[in-house]
């Protein structure tokens, strides 16, 4: 089966690596309250959270400690590559359960969501928004590989 949008099996152990090392590092910045590494760099910020006789101003260069965003994009990477490359027989009984898997995990992300919204509150809440953002992915490929290895089971024991 020809699938235009999923990458090639290859790049499936490197998705794995970089998720794992992306959600360690994550679990430890986030247990330390993302102090911890000291990687403070000069960014570009399009949006500041301060007001206007804030230090850090929109559209003018200030300092960040870029751990966190860093630990972002790794989970982010990772899971795209995790989620979306090619088993080493797709076919279109896997494409089923990946649509599947994928629409799944959605309802799921957005039922948390709801949940997060009627009981989640002030600074709590943000929190939860930022896991929110890869909840997505882990659910995804939680049940995706989990219905895999569920089929796979049955077949051999037939």
């Amino acid at each position: 089966m020809n699938s235009r949008f999923l990458f090639s099996h290859k790049l499936k152990p490197l998705g794995w690596l970089l998720l794992l090392i992306g959600l360690c590092f994550g679990i430890f910045l986030m247990i330390n309250d993302f102090d911890y590494f000291d990687l403070e760099i000069k960014v570009f910020p399009l949006v500041s959270d301060g007001g206007f006789f804030s230090p850090n101003k929109p559209l003018e260069w200030s300092t960040n400690n870029i751990a966190d965003e860093l630990v972002a994009i790794v989970i982010i990477f990772g899971g795209i590559l995790v989620a979306f490359s090619k088993t080493k027989d797709e076919d279109e009984y896997i494409s089923k359960i990946r649509m599947e898997s994928l629409i799944w995990a959605t309802y799921v992300n957005y039922g948390v969501l709801i949940l997060a919204i009627l009981f989640v509150f002030d600074l709590s809440f943000f929190n939860v928004l930022i896991y929110n953002m890869f909840t997505v992915l882990l659910f995804f490929i939680v049940r995706f590989h989990y219905v895999l290895y569920k089929s796979k089971k049955v077949i051999e024991d037939e």
